[in-house]
């Protein structure tokens, strides 16, 4: 389980935008989003920095991750 510090979060739109930035490099990975302290919690076979760089595509600055 990776958590992520993922900036510029601020609706469902962008809740569901990362979700699918995330499922897009892995269909079965497992996201959950709090929106209020802009933290992912990605569940994923996908490397932490695939997540982060797919996230990072969809337009959402990571800051940091674990």
């Amino acid at each position: 389980m990776y958590e992520l510090q993922v900036e510029n979060m601020s609706c469902g739109h962008c809740i569901a935008k990362v979700s699918d930035a995330v499922r897009a490099l892995d269909m079965t990975a497992g996201v959950e989003i709090d929106l209020a302290n802009k933290k992912v919690m990605v569940d994923s076979s996908a490397s932490l920095d695939e997540v982060k760089a797919a996230i990072v595509q969809a337009g959402y600055p990571v800051s940091a991750a674990i």
